[in-house]
C-alpha cells in the first residue's frame, strides 16, 4: 500500500492535537464556507467515481458549477438513489477503500444496513465537537475527568466513534480517562464505584432513556450519583426540558446548561452539531414560553437545537428537511438526512430572541459574563412519521412526554409508551396510551386519572392543534398500565417505538 496518505494524516492529527480549541475554531470561522463546500463538489466530481456517474446520469456538468447559487441546484443525494445504488469502494474518494481505516454499520431502520468507512482524519473533525462540549460546557480542560462510555460497543457508530474521539482529547492534553463497559450496567457501576472517587468529575455518554435508565438502576443499588459531580452526554433521541430538569435533579445538577450536551450526528455525516450552554438556554426559555417556540419552529414540540460550524458540516434546507454537505471516506454534496428541522444564523437567533422579549444573556439564565460561540444553529425534530392525527390534530410522542416527566408521576413510570388512536364499538375515536411501569411497581386504579389528566394539561399547553381541533370530550387521553418489559408494548432488546398506527 503506498504511505501517500500517511503524511497527511499526521499532519492533521498533529494539526488538532496542538492547536488549541478556540484557535481551531477561529480558523474555521475565516474560511467562507460557501466556498468551501462549492470546493469540496469540484473535488468529488473528479475524485468520487459513483459522484461523477450520478452526475453524468442527471446531466450535470461539473465544469458548469461555479457560483453557490447554482451549487443549490444539484440534485440531492439520498440512501436509495447513491448510497445503496453505487459499489461502496466508487463513493470513497479515489474509488478506494484504502484511504480508510475503520467502518461503521447503520441500523438499517429505513432499508438494509449501510457501511460508512471513515479515517482518523475525518474523525478529527468530529472530535472537535466532542471537544466543544468537554470545553465549554464541563471544563474538563482543568478538571480531571472519567469518560464513560455507555453506547453500545461494536459496529454500530456510537459506541466506538465515540470512544475515539474521546480517546483524541486525552492525547491532546485532556486529563481525561476513558472507560468502555458500553451499555452493561453492571459494568458501568463497577467503574463508578472504584473509578470515580479518583476523579473530579464523571461524564456518562449514552443514549437518553438508558442514562436514564443507568442513573435509576445504580441510585437504587446504592450509589450517589451526586458524590461524582456528573456530567451527562446524550445523542440518537429528542428529549424535553422537563426531562433534563429530572435527570438533573437525580445526579444533583445545579447548572443545568452546563451538565449535559445532546449531540445530532448520523452514522453517515458523524456528529453534526452539538448542543452548547447557549442553545440549551435558549431552549429552557423556550420550554417555558410554548407560543414564542411555535412562532420560531412553527411546530408545538421542541425540536433538538444544536449549534454547529458551517466550515465541517455544511445545512441547507429542502421542503422543511435537512440536506447536509461534509467531507468524509465517503463524501457527502447536498446529502439528504430527510430529518425534519432548519437553519438559523447567529444574528437570525438573535433577532428572533430580540422580537420576543429577549434583551441579553441573563433572561436565559445565563450569567452575564458568559459568551457564546458565533456559530449557526440547527434544529432538528427527527423524522417526519412518527405523528399520530387525531381529529385533524397532529400528536408527537415529545407532548405526551412532557405528560409523564411530572412529580407526582415520575416514581411510577419509565417515560416509556406507545401512542395510538382507536375506535368504540360505536365509532367513535380516542386516544389511547400504553405505559410502562417501572420495575417493581403494581398498577394502581388510581393512578390512571392522575396520569390522564397531566397528559392532556400539557397536550393543551404545547400542541395548540390539539387545543381547538379536539373536542373537549375526546381530550382525555384512555391510559392502560404495563409492566415492565411488557410483551406485547415493551418488549426487551427491541427499538422502542412511541407510536402506533
Amino acid at each position: 500500500m503506498s504511505n501517500s496518505i500517511i503524511p497527511k494524516t499526521d499532519h492533521v492529527f498533529h494539526h488538532f492535537i496542538y492547536t488549541p480549541l478556540n484557535k481551531l475554531l477561529a480558523k474555521h470561522q475565516a474560511v467562507n464556507p460557501e466556498d468551501k463546500v462549492l470546493a469540496l463538489f469540484h473535488r468529488c466530481a473528479v475524485e468520487v467515481p459513483a459522484y461523477r456517474q450520478f452526475l453524468e446520469a442527471r446531466g450535470v456538468n461539473p465544469v458548469e458549477i461555479t457560483s453557490f447559487e447554482v451549487f443549490r441546484e444539484l440534485p440531492l443525494m439520498g440512501k436509495t438513489d447513491y448510497m445503496q445504488a453505487y459499489p461502496l469502494p466508487e463513493r470513497c474518494l479515489g474509488g478506494s477503500l484504502k484511504g480508510s481505516d475503520r467502518v461503521a454499520v447503520s441500523s438499517g431502520s429505513t432499508g438494509q444496513p449501510t457501511f460508512w468507512p471513515r479515517s482518523v482524519a475525518h474523525e478529527l473533525d468530529v472530535a472537535l465537537r466532542f471537544e466543544q462540549v468537554f470545553c465549554d460546557s464541563f471544563r474538563a480542560d482543568e478538571r480531571s475527568t472519567l469518560a464513560v462510555v455507555c453506547f453500545a460497543l461494536g459496529n454500530w457508530v456510537g459506541g466506538l466513534y465515540t470512544t475515539s474521539c474521546c480517546w483524541h482529547l486525552a492525547r491532546k492534553g485532556y486529563p481525561l480517562m476513558v472507560a468502555t463497559p458500553g451499555n452493561n450496567k453492571a459494568e458501568i457501576f463497577r467503574v463508578v464505584r472504584e473509578m470515580a472517587p479518583h476523579f473530579e468529575q464523571t461524564v456518562l455518554l449514552g443514549y437518553p432513556p438508558f442514562v436514564k435508565d443507568v442513573i435509576d438502576a445504580g441510585a437504587a443499588e446504592g450509589i450517589n450519583w451526586a458524590r461524582f459531580n456528573p456530567k451527562l452526554v446524550f445523542a440518537g433521541e429528542v428529549f424535553s426540558e422537563e426531562w433534563r430538569s429530572l435527570i438533573g435533579q437525580r445526579i444533583g445538577s445545579v447548572s443545568p446548561c452546563h451538565d449535559s450536551a445532546s449531540l445530532y450526528g448520523t452514522a453517515d455525516g458523524g456528529v453534526l452539531g452539538n448542543e452548547t450552554p447557549f442553545s440549551i438556554a435558549i431552549r429552557r426559555w423556550l420550554a417555558d414560553h410554548p407560543e414564542a417556540a411555535r412562532t420560531l419552529f412553527g411546530e408545538s414540540r421542541l425540536p433538538t437545537l444544536v449549534q454547529y460550524d458551517p466550515a465541517s458540516r455544511f445545512f441547507e434546507m429542502h421542503e422543511g428537511t435537512l440536506v447536509v454537505s461534509g467531507e468524509n471516506s465517503v463524501p457527502l454534496v447536498r446529502y439528504h438526512i430527510a430529518d425534519k428541522g432548519g437553519v438559523l444564523s447567529y444574528d437570525e437567533m438573535w433577532n428572533v430572541l430580540r422580537e420576543q422579549g429577549v434583551q441579553s444573556l441573563g433572561y436565559l439564565g445565563l450569567n452575564k459574563d458568559f459568551q457564546p460561540r458565533n456559530l449557526p444553529f440547527v434544529y432538528v425534530f427527527g423524522r417526519a412519521d412518527f405523528t399520530v392525527s387525531y381529529y385533524g390534530a397532529n400528536i408527537y410522542p415529545e407532548n405526551v412526554t412532557v405528560g409523564l416527566e411530572q412529580p407526582e408521576i415520575i416514581a411510577w413510570v419509565t417515560g416509556k409508551f406507545v401512542l395510538e388512536t382507536r375506535e368504540t364499538e360505536d365509532g367513535d375515536k380516542y386516544l389511547h396510551i400504553a405505559v410502562e411501569l417501572l420495575p417493581g411497581i403494581e398498577p394502581v386504579e388510581e393512578m390512571v386519572p392522575v396520569i390522564a389528566e397531566s397528559i392532556r394539561t400539557q397536550l393543551l399547553r404545547l400542541n395548540s392543534e390539539f387545543a381547538n381541533y379536539t373536542p373537549a370530550e375526546r381530550q382525555l387521553p384512555r391510559i392502560t398500565l404495563h409492566s415492565f418489559a411488557d410483551s406485547e408494548y415493551f418488549p426487551a432488546g427491541v427499538k422502542h417505538r412511541y407510536t402506533r398506527r
